[in-house]
């Protein structure tokens, strides 16, 4: 019971730098949704060519791809807390570009800027929670909260979107990026003015050297000496089991996120149905995101993530057996979107911070995360094929083989944390 107590009120104390990390993963799915809902928005306003607009959704793409990739190395140069703190100030800088852009080639400078700034805040916001968390245990429940974030600002840029679609010319998607500008200004403030996370950081960083004069550890911990020195086998372990259920996950989640309402409207729903679908599913992946938040770092976890990834299998087999018929696909889609947001990147991220030493985590969760992301950009290249009524019975079935593979990857990692003890459960 005290030790329930204990963990509790840790989390409550450190509640406050999970929200300011949360807000990054906002600004995250924030400039995702909000330049895909605004896109013809742009092009309308400024003129943009086809071939335009999709030059400057691919560069979104890999802009964040690239920012991810280069995580570990931005806190190697400027520190892991200065990058925590400024990040937001170069998306801000970014965000407002495309704001006052008025040309192509301005904008795409603008959502470039952006996109480098929020895929390096993602990974390095999350080392920062487990550097500063007390302990495992409230290490993993505050990072697995994280993800409520990332839905919120998903939902948030749909609202947004919606709501500012009237209006004429850019005027509504020069809105959209104001408001996440002024999210990342916020941040960028709270983050490097808190004394309240100052504190957190100093002790944070007087535990990592404690631990490490404990262990009577002289080499200077760094990815060389993590994949190649004595306990190899074990870190190489567990990045090949985090990576192939990351980016297996990834592909469907990422497919289902572009063409989602694509699917429903082959299935003859009506546009406004389809997106009224897609706000009513959001909701339910927030809850089910809450649901697994509140067991990340509890011994229920494990078996949140089989229940979740049984669920996400049996709902690909659905929508192969549905057909076209549109009420089963609305309902097996809603069930993928529980099972996915149980077993899904909250378990990833938590893994990846549970595995790894703390000075090696953002260039870990980077590369995995932009690894992830080149992935998804060369997969969606095919999607639109195979979503079509002709095709989308046989893609289900191989995503069904897909879901299966990033189980296994999933089991074994769970094995290799409970081998290694990672964790007491």
């Amino acid at each position: 019971m005290d030790n329930g107590n204990t963990s509790e009120s840790m989390v409550k104390k450190y509640r406050p730098l999970a929200v300011a990390a949360g807000i990054g993963s906002i600004l995250g799915s924030g400039i995702i949704v909000g330049l895909s809902a605004t896109i013809t928005v742009w092009q309308n306003g400024l003129g943009l060519t086809n071939s335009q607009v999709g030059i400057i959704s691919g560069a979104l793409t890999f802009a964040i791809a690239i920012g991810s990739l280069f995580a570990g190395q931005i806190t190697k140069s400027f520190g892991l807390i200065k990058s925590f703190n400024w990040l937001n100030l170069i998306y801000a800088v970014g965000a407002l570009i495309c704001v006052f852009s008025q040309s192509y080639v301005v904008l795409l400078v603008g959502v470039i800027i952006t996109g480098l700034a929020s895929g390096a805040d993602l990974p390095i916001s999350l080392t920062v929670v487990s550097h500063d968390a007390p302990d495992d245990k409230t290490s993993a429940s505050l990072v697995s909260s994280t993800q409520i974030f990332w839905q919120i600002g998903v939902f948030m840029s749909y609202v947004c979107a919606f709501i500012v679609s009237k209006m004429a010319g850019a005027s509504g998607a020069r809105i959209v990026f104001t408001i996440l500008a002024i999210f990342a200004l916020i941040t960028w403030a709270w983050r490097t003015f808190s004394t309240q996370f100052k504190t957190f950081h100093e002790a944070g960083e007087r535990r990592r050297l404690a631990n490490e004069a404990a262990s009577q550890q002289t080499e200077k911990v760094s990815i060389k000496t993590v994949f190649a020195g004595s306990n190899k086998g074990r870190f190489m372990s567990f990045f090949f089991s985090i990576l192939i259920f990351y980016v297996c996950w990834n592909l469907l989640a990422n497919t289902f996120g572009q063409f989602q309402t694509f699917t429903l409207v082959q299935a003859h729903a009506s546009q406004s149905f389809a997106t009224g679908a897609g706000i009513v599913l959001n909701f339910i992946s927030l809850l089910a995101t809450m649901a697994f938040a509140s067991v990340a770092g509890g011994k229920y976890r494990n078996r949140f993530f089989l229940v979740g990834i049984t669920v996400q299998f049996l709902a690909m087999l659905g929508l192969a057996m549905s057909s076209h018929s549109l009420w089963p696909i609305v309902i097996t889609i809603g069930c993928y979107n529980i099972g996915n947001n149980i077993a899904g990147e909250a378990m990833y991220k938590v893994w990846t911070q549970e595995a790894f030493p703390v000075e090696v985590r953002a260039s870990v969760q980077g590369f995995i995360n932009g690894f992830s992301r080149v992935c998804c950009g060369l997969f969606a290249l095919i999607t639109p094929a195979l979503v079509v009524p002709s095709a989308i019975r046989n893609t289900m079935f191989g995503f069904a083989a897909i879901v299966f593979i990033s189980f296994v990857a999933g089991v074994i990692m769970m094995r290799l944390e409970k081998k290694h003890h990672v964790n007491d459960f």
